[in-house]
């Protein structure tokens, strides 16, 4: 199928060939028939993505700070690969799509294949939509105009948090598409209602609307104009769907007010308020959220978890529905909204004109979508066909495309040489970027053909933690070598079925498959300088390692126990195994102690310290603390050990003291053992040697890292 992606880095805007998604647990496939060009948001990502390098910064000026903080703790070179390959990933255009449902998960009984449906996916010819993000266009409702729906909720919920009543003054700063619409959702409540914009084309299609409008360029004074539209009290509300970093609309918008009004903002604007404008008249001001509630809630929108109706009204879908409601009644108009319909393919020229064309409002895209939903697709930019005799297993499979393993980990395996044969992603568009950029023969959606592939012999697990268990199992049963991020499980349950499956595989397979957890830093040269010195030593040795790991939001997905499985067996495996591998001994004991929270809506199980102690003697603790400041280095490892202590910072510099023949090792760039990690497990296949890694420890660090996080729970 074709997508429309933008490049963040160059601006440019195309559509690619990518494999049709997968329906996964609460989510619906459609064919699309139309969706619809944004013109503020999608305007936005356009002009970021044709601004210079130091544009963009300017734009971004907390980014800036975090990039000079990276740099200073991981390193130049660290931190600009790692820029350059976020600006370089692609990313999808639109929200406003509607189609013909052709799949349906099984958990899902609102929707049926042949439904006609709006929601909130991408411009592509087959989107995959969670349910409550998608709502079934009722009748009456032409189609082409379904999609105005979902940005007229963006409107009607700046509208719900106004509050009008019939008979209030309201003023709509800016005339764009959503202002338009949010003109004409006041008027259907009764308001009196006043368009301001700069443009004069949008002055006069709001006065078309039946919208009084003026054009504030051609007054010296709106405000003044403005109070005696409201008999000089000044008006209820106003509403800004505007997108300027000019602070004067929020300076001019407090100034029309009345005493107690209200200011709703639902588009982008400078916001250095002056307190004396909002001080004397007690002026309210909130920030819109998209559509409604919901909207980037991971359980609403992904997990499919509905509000209840008796205590939240309007979620972001009944906003959507209230919307075409209003378009089948016709109490809002949309053909004067209307500036273009386009075919698809050709939608880059859509585009082009978009970023030219001041008077441009919606721009419609028309699909004609007759193509089978193919979930495979080779790469055109290989001229060769992959080898169809003596291949078997020579091939690499990726499952998981994300900036991870785009950046790190792919890249790794190329350097190692190996042959990449197919990488999957679940929404097609990252998995299609990588196969370009690194020379994949495919691209897919679709990962269950890999296990059946005789040409694959290894697969490179990347994609979220609660999948991890069930691939892998998958993958010991079709023979296949794997390579899976940490963790490698989230239940102890799971980890035994991996147990359990990995020997009965083993024991039928004289060569054996070889199961490899991505644990890379013990693969670090400064790791491995570390226990070269300390293997000379016969006294027990202590390990600190601290880890200003930093704040994560609660409602990341990594935060999730049921998804990422929490920030303990999400991360700090990583530091379990490094003192295992350190303390090359067994472990017999484990402790953990976390900071309390304060309330519940305070980080949990991210500021922990943990001892471990091991069967030769060794003791080793983790500090694992996210309330530290990012200037501190993000890892830092010290060794004691029989009257001598090393050092390292950041996997750059490693300084001893009081250890013969050594002082300090330093590095321009930071390696934490991603490639050695990799090059080992390859080179262990190649040579048919035993796992970098053996099994038994694999399974205790996994094993140790699950009971730490059920402790402290």
């Amino acid at each position: 199928m074709k997508q429309l992606q933008i490049n963040i880095n160059t601006g440019d805007v195309k559509t690619i060939e990518v494999p049709v998604p997968k329906v996964g647990s609460g989510e619906i496939l459609i064919r699309s028939d139309y969706s619809l060009i944004s013109l503020g948001t999608e305007k936005m990502l356009l002009d970021f993505g044709n601004a210079s390098l130091w544009g963009k910064a300017r734009q971004q000026p907390g980014k800036v700070k975090d990039v000079l903080g990276k740099i200073k703790t991981d390193g130049f070179a660290t931190t600009i690969n790692a820029v350059r390959s976020k600006l370089n990933q692609p990313m999808t255009l639109g929200y406003c799509n509607v189609g013909t449902v052709v799949d349906v998960s099984d958990n899902i009984n609102e929707f049926s294949v042949g439904d006609k449906v709006v929601s909130n996916g991408p411009h592509a010819e087959y989107v995959c939509v969670s349910k409550n993000l998608s709502i079934k266009v009722p009748e009456g409702v032409e189609i082409s105009h379904a999609p105005f729906a979902i940005v007229g909720a963006i409107g009607l919920q700046g509208v719900r948090l106004a509050k009008p009543q019939i008979g209030e003054k309201f003023v709509v700063f800016g005339l764009g598409l959503i202002g338009l619409i949010t003109a004409q959702i006041l008027k259907a409540n009764g308001c009196d209602v006043i368009g301001i914009d700069i443009n004069n084309s949008k002055v006069q299609l709001a006065k078309k609307l039946g919208i009084e409008s003026i054009n504030s360029t051609e007054m010296s004074d709106p405000v003044s104009f403005i109070r005696s539209f409201s008999d000089g009290r000044g008006v209820d509300g106003v509403i800004l769907a505007i997108s300027t970093s000019s602070n004067d609309p929020i300076t001019q918008a407090a100034q029309m007010c009345r005493k107690r009004g209200r200011i709703i903002l639902i588009g982008v604007t400078g916001l250095e308020l002056k307190r004396e404008d909002f001080y004397k008249s007690e002026i309210s001001f909130q920030v819109s959220c998209s559509f409604g509630p919901g909207k980037y809630d991971s359980d609403y929108e992904e997990k499919g978890i509905d509000y209840p109706f008796s205590y939240v009204r309007w979620t972001a879908q009944r906003n959507i529905f209230a919307v075409l409601d209003m378009i089948r009644k016709g109490t809002m108009l949309i053909d004067p909204l209307i500036s273009a319909q386009v075919k698809f393919e050709n939608s880059p020229d859509a585009y082009t004109d978009l970023s030219k064309n001041g008077n441009t409002l919606g721009t419609i895209l028309e699909y004609d979508t007759d193509k089978s939903m193919t979930r495979i697709i080779p790469n055109q930019q290989l001229s060769h066909k992959p080898p169809k005799k003596g291949t078997e297993n020579k091939f690499c499979a990726f499952i998981g495309a994300g900036n991870f393993a785009s950046r790190i980990l792919i890249p790794a395996f190329i350097k190692s040489n190996a042959k990449m044969h197919t990488i999957v992603s679940k929404n097609g568009l990252s998995a299609a970027h990588a196969a370009k950029k690194y020379g994949f023969l495919n691209s897919s959606t679709d990962m269950d053909h890999l296990f059946d592939d005789k040409q694959i012999g290894i697969l490179a697990i990347a994609t979220r933690h609660d999948s991890h268990a069930d691939i892998v199992m998958k993958g010991i049963r079709a023979g296949k070598n794997i390579y899976v991020e940490k963790p490698l499980a989230l239940k102890l349950d799971d980890l035994e079925q991996i147990k359990r499956e990995y020997e009965q595989a083993n024991s039928k397979n004289e060569s054996g498959t070889i199961l490899m957890v991505g644990f890379n830093r013990r693969f670090a040269p400064m790791v491995r300088k570390i226990k070269s010195l300390i293997a000379g030593k016969k006294q027990p040795c202590s390990f600190i390692i601290t880890v200003n790991a930093g704040a994560i939001p609660q409602d990341h997905w990594t935060q999730d126990s049921s998804i990422g499985g929490g920030r303990i067996i999400g991360e700090v495996c990583h530091f379990i195994d490094l003192l295992r591998f350190l303390a090359d001994s067994e472990i017999v004991s484990n402790h953990a102690i976390k900071m309390l929270p304060k309330s519940n809506t305070e980080l949990n199980n991210d500021i922990v310290t943990i001892s471990l102690k091991f069967k030769n003697g060794s003791i080793g603790t983790i500090h694992y603390f996210a309330n530290g400041s990012n200037k501190y280095p993000k890892e830092r490892i010290e060794v004691f050990c029989d009257g001598s202590i090393l050092q390292l910072n950041n996997y750059r510099s490693l300084i001893g003291y009081g250890w013969k023949g050594f002082s300090k090792m330093k590095s321009m760039r930071q390696d934490k053992g991603h490639n050695g990690s990799v090059h080992s497990f390859l080179n262990a296949i190649d040579k048919g040697d035993k796992s970098p890694i053996s099994f038994e420890e694999l399974i205790e660090v996994s094993k140790t890292t699950i009971e730490i996080a059920k402790f402290l729970e």
